[in-house]
């Protein structure tokens, strides 16, 4: 970062002391040079976004470029989950790009979408890994915050099949043995440590239902 800010300061004493060097008419022809070089590293974008950001990029130099726009453009790309832009003066410009990460699959519509760590909804026909699907009308950030839930306990996120989301804000998973654990709205963190004790108990080897939702009581179902 400090080296970045010495190669900025150094660009703007040249550019202080070139311009100084102009007579009035001279300034009047003067620009600076357009960008001539984009280098985008960490994702395959679309013909039309790959495109939008290099005509917009061209058309600028590195002082004048509309940050706002590019913004736009990127963030509007929902396979992004974040991304750094690096100016490399005089005339190029480098994106790095990461990509997000799926995390579960689920049905809008009639139409299938992945679920990003980004917290955006995916419509994407080219993926084939197995991943939990997601049944009932929910919030993404709702979803992200379960998951962050489950990543604090010792319960093993691809060991789930699927989630049932309830209106109430209650979830309910159904690991791959084909159980069926049923959580309350609170206090969900100790009612998954509590279902992986029980799981691993010989004695419940054959359950198919492990309702947890009332409090200090539990209903199993063969």
């Amino acid at each position: 970062m400090l080296q970045q800010i010495n190669k900025k300061i150094i660009f703007y004493i040249s550019l202080v002391i070139i311009l100084g060097t102009f007579n009035n008419k001279n300034l009047t022809n003067f620009e600076l040079p357009k960008i001539n070089m984009v280098n985008i590293e960490g994702i395959e974008l679309n013909e039309n976004e790959f495109l939008e950001i290099t005509n917009l990029i061209k058309l600028n130099n590195l002082l004048s470029i509309e940050k706002s726009q590019l913004k736009e453009i990127l963030n509007a790309n929902n396979l992004i989950e974040k991304y750094e832009v690096l100016k490399k003066y005089p005339s190029s410009i480098e994106i790095k790009i990461e990509k997000t990460n799926f995390l579960a699959s689920t049905n809008i519509n009639g139409k299938n979408y992945l679920v990003g760590s980004n917290g955006k909804f995916i419509n994407t026909k080219d993926y084939s890994q197995n991943l939990p699907f997601i049944f009932g009308n929910f919030e993404t950030e709702k979803f992200l915050e379960f998951k962050n839930i489950i990543l604090q306990t010792d319960f093993k996120y691809n060991n789930i099949k699927n989630f049932y989301y309830f209106p109430s804000g209650r979830w309910d998973i159904e690991i791959i043995s084909g159980v069926l654990i049923k959580l309350p709205i609170t206090g969900i963190k100790e009612s998954l440590n509590l279902s992986i004790d029980l799981l691993e108990d010989i004695e419940f080897s054959n359950i198919k239902i492990l309702d947890i939702r009332q409090k200090n009581q539990i209903v199993i179902n063969d």
